[in-house]
């Protein structure tokens, strides 16, 4: 065996049961910060400025570009503090932003040299409405996808973007950087769309980052460093080698496929007692000084009701914890006294059990034995498929529910189940992860568990949760990447009832779509599950449009869907019928 192979043959028994070591709760005095820019990230400047709210949205701060070096920006600001007696009022910090910051889009407008303006996810679509809503999509490439400045990589310490190389696609509105899971279903629209090309650029850009950082942020930005976000880099080389057949690009970046996972395996895994077994599992945790820099005073104005500063502490990890799922916020990550309710304050991230983030772990050891096999390290495969029983194992013993009939989140402080609706409870489905011997049993409790909770009245799409807390991941808003992974799910079982409760699910999302774009000719990055066509809302910020993921997730359903879609019936009799 060679040496990579000698390492990686360790690494799936060693790290993965190490790393269940690793995941204490820190102490204040231990915590990293976010990153180490005193600008953006930490220190006295951030926080006088996003106290001071001089933005209706922190974000608007922390993604402006200083006009000079850090050092010099430090030095006015410490020149304002002075002369203020170190109480600057909010008309002297304007100021000071003003004199030393630019607001000003350093990011370019950039037309993929591999669009095209005919792409043959038409060729799956026969209904006339959307055939032109496809070509209608498929413009909006050109107005989300970006290229950086040269500023930017001459200067990267003025900025809070992170630099890379190649163009890439926002998600749109107040996003004006890459998003880590946004990505994945954005890739699967510019594959549908033929654009190759640029989906390895993107891919790319990640590889890039993660040689970097040793993983994929949140997003572009220095200030998310410290979390990432459901890990999906794996899963797009496979959406792009699937198109493409590059072996030679899996293997000239196999090892920095493998440092990304190797993150998840050493700072996420912790272990879980059922039944007096030890189960290893993951969970999202990013534990790092202070507030979100990018939401600094919103943070800062939920925590005044938190009595000490540990539990401080604590709701600011949790928060971040959240974040990093990619479900900020929801009542999913709230306990309180053993229940889902309370509020923000009651968030406790890090110690629940996703089953999503767990089926794209195992997702992720699945792939990577897929790729080392295609590129004849068969030791090296045998080890990812190791780590990959291991995590099925545990979501088979701690997360299935045979009275829910499908598989729930898991309470580590209470020790039990999380027995509320989720999309999410289905991510096992999307990426296989389950004895696949009993796929019909499992697809027929899918099926059950749908109906049982009336998520087929919601015309509007399967909504986030059935908890109204006003959070943006719950009831009644409904989110694209959430509809991909419950239906395709569903579908993925081979089922017919299964897959014809998938075509209704995906008929009523694509019909709900192409209403709010007729109605306002935008994309939304979520809508409501009640009103068929209206945008969403709740949570931090107003609903942004664009919308990468959700332009992605329509083009997969149109793509699987279109030649049995019709823009004009209200829903598809024979499939519904098949159903009672």
């Amino acid at each position: 065996m060679n040496e990579r192979g000698t390492m990686s043959a360790a690494k799936g028994v060693v790290v993965i049961l190490a790393a269940t070591f690793l995941l204490g709760v820190a102490t204040c005095e231990e915590l990293p910060q976010s990153c180490d820019s005193e600008i953006y990230c930490y220190g006295e400047l951030l926080k006088t400025v996003q106290l001071a709210n001089i933005y209706p949205d922190s974000k608007t701060f922390v993604d402006m570009h200083q006009k000079d070096d850090p050092s010099v920006t430090l030095k006015k600001f410490e020149t304002l503090m002075e002369e203020t007696g170190r109480n600057p009022n909010r008309e002297q910090i304007q100021q000071f932003v003003d004199d030393a910051f630019d607001s000003n889009d350093i990011l370019e407008y950039h037309t993929p040299s591999d669009w095209t303006d005919h792409p043959s996810v038409l060729q799956q679509v026969v209904d006339s409405n959307y055939r032109r809503w496809v070509l209608d999509l498929n413009e909006i490439w050109k107005n989300l996808t970006r290229r950086m400045q040269d500023s930017i990589k001459e200067h990267p310490e003025r900025h809070s973007i992170i630099y890379v190389p190649n163009p890439f696609v926002i998600p749109g509105g107040r996003f004006k950087e890459f998003y880590y899971w946004d990505t994945y279903w954005i890739v699967q629209g510019l594959l549908l769309c033929d654009m190759t090309e640029t989906t390895r650029g993107i891919i790319e850009n990640f590889l890039s980052v993660v040689a970097t950082y040793g993983h994929i942020p949140n997003g572009g930005r220095v200030y998310y460093i410290q979390r990432s976000q459901p890990p999906m880099l794996t899963p797009m080389v496979d959406s792009y080698y699937e198109r493409t057949k590059n072996l030679t690009f899996i293997k000239n970046n196999i090892d920095l496929l493998e440092k990304e996972f190797d993150f998840w395996l050493k700072e996420r895994l912790t272990t879980v007692e059922k039944d007096g077994k030890q189960y290893t599992l993951a969970r999202y945790y990013a534990p790092s000084e202070g507030p979100r820099p990018e939401s600094f005073s919103e943070d800062c104005r939920h925590a005044e009701s938190i009595p000490n500063e540990e539990e401080k502490t604590q709701f600011y990890i949790n928060i971040k914890s959240a974040a990093e799922s990619g479900w900020d916020f929801s009542s999913r990550w709230f306990i309180y006294q053993g229940t889902n309710g309370g509020n923000l304050t009651h968030i406790n991230t890090q110690n629940i059990i996703p089953v999503d983030l767990n089926a794209f772990i195992y997702w992720n050891a699945v792939l990577l034995a897929k790729f080392n096999t295609l590129l004849g390290n068969t030791m090296i495969a045998q080890d990812y498929m190791s780590v990959a029983e291991e995590i099925k194992a545990g979501v088979a013993a701690v997360l299935w529910n045979e009275e829910w009939g499908t598989w729930l989140d898991y309470d580590m402080i209470n020790n039990k189940p999380r027995e509320y609706f989720y999309p999410s409870n289905l991510a096992p489905l999307w990426t296989y992860c389950y004895d696949l011997n009993n796929v019909s049993y499992y697809a027929k409790r899918s099926v059950e568990y749908i109906s049982n909770e009336s998520i087929r009245n919601y015309l509007g799409g399967i909504p986030a949760s059935l908890e109204l807390s006003n959070e943006q991941w719950d009831f009644p808003n409904a989110w694209p990447p959430l509809q991909s992974i419950a239906i395709q799910g569903l579908a993925y079982t081979n089922d017919e009832v299964a897959k014809n409760l998938a075509f209704e699910l995906a008929n009523n999302w694509v019909k709900s779509n192409y209403k709010g774009f007729e109605d306002s000719k935008a994309m939304f990055e979520k809508y409501d599950a009640q009103h068929p066509g209206k945008y969403g809302g709740g949570g931090e910020y107003v609903v942004q449009s664009g919308f990468g993921w959700t332009n992605g997730v329509i083009l997969e359903f149109l793509n699987t869907y279109g030649k049995e879609m019709n823009s004009k019936s209200v829903h598809n009799v024979r499939r519904r019928n098949a159903l009672k």
